[in-house]
This record gives C-alpha cells, sequence and structure tokens, in this order.
C-alpha cells in the first residue's frame, strides 16, 4: 500500500477521503491507500485540481514524489504491453506471471529513472543493492535476468545488446530423493482415497505438480495402459505408460469421486484443485509418517526417475517419461543414484 504523508489539513484529508480503499492507520499516523494504477492516477487529479504539491505532500514510505508517481503509471503501461506480447507468443501464464512481476520491481527499484535509460549498470546495482541485500536465491536473480532480457528486446527496443544482463553463475545442486522406504511412508499416511491417488500419481508417472492438477479423466487410457499428458512445461504433450497397479488405483478413486471435469476436484464439482491444497496434503502426510525433511511435491518427480535409473531404465527413456528438453537435465539423476554410486570402491579399503 501506499503510505500518504502531508502536514494536517482538512482539504487535503477530504481529498484523500475520496481515494477508493483510503485508510486512516493509528500505529502509523498516517493515510494509506492500495498500490495501483487506480489510487496512483486518482491522486494525481486530485492532487493535481488542487494545485497541491506532489513532491512534498505525497510519499511512499520513503520518497515518492511527482516524478515517481509519473513513473509508477509508466511503469503499468509497460508492464501492459509486456503482458499483451507474451499472451500473444503463448508464454505460460506462470511465466507471464513471473516475468511482469520481476521487471516491475526492477523498473521501480530505478526510479526515477526512466526505462529506455535503464542499462546493464543498473542491473548490477539491483543484485547488489536488492537482490543480495535481502538473500533472494540464485532462481531470483536469474528470473529477473531473463524477463529483463526480454522486456528490453521486446517492449524497450534498447540500444544496448541485452546481452550485458549478465546470469549469475549456475549453481549445481543435485535433486533431493527419497527412498523407496520414505515414500511408501508417505503414501501410507494418507487414509483419504483422493489424497493417496494424487501422490501416489504423481510418483508413479514423475508428475509435475500441475501436471497433475489439469489432467482430465479422458487422459487416462486404460485400454493402452497409458496417461497422456498434455501442453506440460514448454507446450510439449507426452504419454507415460501406467501399469494395471496404477489403472485399478485410478478406477477405485474414481468410482468414489465421481469427477464430473478434472481428475482431481476441489470441494466443489467442476473445480480443478488447488496446488495450495495438494502441497497441505503432502505436508500432513509427511507429519503424519515421522518425515523430517522438507520433502516438496517435486521430490517425489525426482525419486521417480532415480529410481527408474536404478531400475536398469536407459536415461534416453527417462528424459521422454520427464518431458525434459535437453538431456543435460536428465543427466544429473546419475549423480544422485544409490546402486551406481555403491558400485564405487573407494582407494582406501585395499589399504593394509
Amino acid at each position: 500500500r501506499l503510505k500518504l504523508d502531508f502536514d494536517y489539513c482538512q482539504t487535503t484529508i477530504g481529498l484523500v477521503k475520496k481515494i477508493e480503499g483510503a485508510t486512516w492507520s493509528r500505529s502509523m499516523k498516517a493515510w494509506h491507500v492500495p498500490d495501483k494504477a487506480a489510487s496512483i492516477n486518482c491522486i494525481k487529479e486530485l492532487f493535481e485540481a488542487h494545485t497541491l504539491n506532489f513532491e512534498s505532500n505525497i510519499k511512499k514510505q520513503n520518497v515518492v514524489g511527482k516524478e515517481q508517481l509519473d513513473g509508477n503509471i509508466e511503469i503499468d503501461e509497460y508492464i501492459r504491453q509486456y503482458i499483451t506480447w507474451m499472451k500473444y507468443r503463448r508464454y505460460s501464464q506462470s511465466t507471464i506471471d513471473t516475468n511482469s512481476e520481476v521487471v516491475r520491481t526492477f523498473l521501480k527499484f530505478n526510479l526515477p529513472k526512466k526505462a529506455n535509460e535503464i542499462g546493464p549498470d543498473d542491473m548490477v546495482r539491483f543484485v547488489n543493492e536488492y537482490i543480495l541485500k535481502k538473500g533472494l536465491s540464485f532462481s531470483y536473480q536469474n528470473q529477473v535476468v531473463n524477463g529483463s532480457k526480454l522486456f528490453f528486446r521486446e517492449i524497450i527496443k534498447t540500444s544496448f545488446s541485452v546481452e550485458k544482463f549478465e546470469r549469475p553463475r549456475r549453481e549445481h545442486k543435485l535433486p533431493n530423493v527419497l527412498s523407496k522406504e520414505e515414500v511408501a511412508k508417505i503414501l501410507q499416511a494418507l487414509p483419504n482415497k483422493k489424497h493417496a491417488t494424487m501422490l501416489s500419481l504423481i510418483y508413479a508417472c514423475g508428475l509435475r505438480r500441475n501436471e497433475l492438477i489439469n489432467l482430465k479423466p479422458l487422459n487416462v487410457d486404460s485400454k493402452r495402459h497409458l496417461l497422456i499428458v498434455l501442453n506440460a512445461k514448454g507446450y510439449k504433450d507426452r504419454i507415460i505408460p501406467i501399469s494395471d497397479k496404477v489403472i485399478g488405483m485410478l478406477r477405485n478413486y474414481y468410482k468414489e469421486f465421481q469427477p464430473k471435469v478434472w481428475l482431481f476436484e476441489g470441494q466443489n464439482a467442476g473445480e480443478k484443485y488447488s496446488e495450495t491444497s495438494l502441497q497441505k496434503v503432502l505436508k500432513q502426510a509427511l507429519k503424519t509418517s515421522n518425515i523430517n525433511k522438507p520433502v516438496t511435491l517435486h521430490w517425489l518427480r525426482h525419486s521417480y526417475a532415480t529410481h527408474l535409473l536404478e531400475s536398469g531404465v536407459d536415461l534416453r527413456y527417462i528424459q521422454e517419461l520427464l518431458g525434459h528438453k535437453s538431456s543435460k537435465t536428465t543427466e544429473i539423476y546419475t549423480h544422485v543414484s544409490e546402486k551406481s554410486l555403491q558400485k564405487i570402491k573407494s582407494p582406501f579399503d585395499d589399504l593394509k
């Protein structure tokens, strides 16, 4: 929200009250309004009409003068154009949300500089004074750089090479993997058949959480023993073989819950099951099974891939099953396969 600082004045207070969502804070002893374009436009119109000085009368926390208010409006327009362009290019909604949010943050940080005045040095400053100061992750920095490259190249048509916005050095983290025994404990800790079926299917097919949530009954081809995943990451379709055990589990679930539109629905018929609710299901299962690890839904996907590799499935098939674009992404599982590591003999063992 925007905090409005000004000397006591009945006229000013009367104007502020006209802004939708304006609220008086006793703790801050100040008025504040929603931090959105509509509020900023309203402030601008009201205060310009009464010849009040933006720079001295209105500010957001530290300093938001007239110049910065104008900058916020300009940013909103740029972000609107950016979102329109990404939709036209058929970017996924999650990418649109991420890119628009990180670019908005970057542009606001650089106010009162205009977007066409921003350069590579401003990215370095943003990383040092915002990302590192707040302890934000490598992946967040990557998102800012990737989103900004696209924005400045396609929307601003900047004169400098966007390649000067450099990504951080790549992290080399190994995927987190559960043992088969731990996976079994988690799945057995779920008395609710829907909950158990959802987590079981993620592990049985190596699904991403949004892939599970977007499944429809017609995506299950029981005759051919296939699960058909449509419009997955990168708008790719893929097919995953499913066993008699999985088909039997899905049939039992279907008979009890009779989903209408989505394979897994929320409390209301025809409503997609939410990612938040799915995460809560896992959290409860971990608590019940006494597994004290920071397990996420993606750990089940990692475990699926690693356990396939350990059972002798070729890496190329695993790449196809997971829907990886590059084989390099899949190769990381070779580093966490217990059976591969256990074959290695330490030179220490040869010492007498």
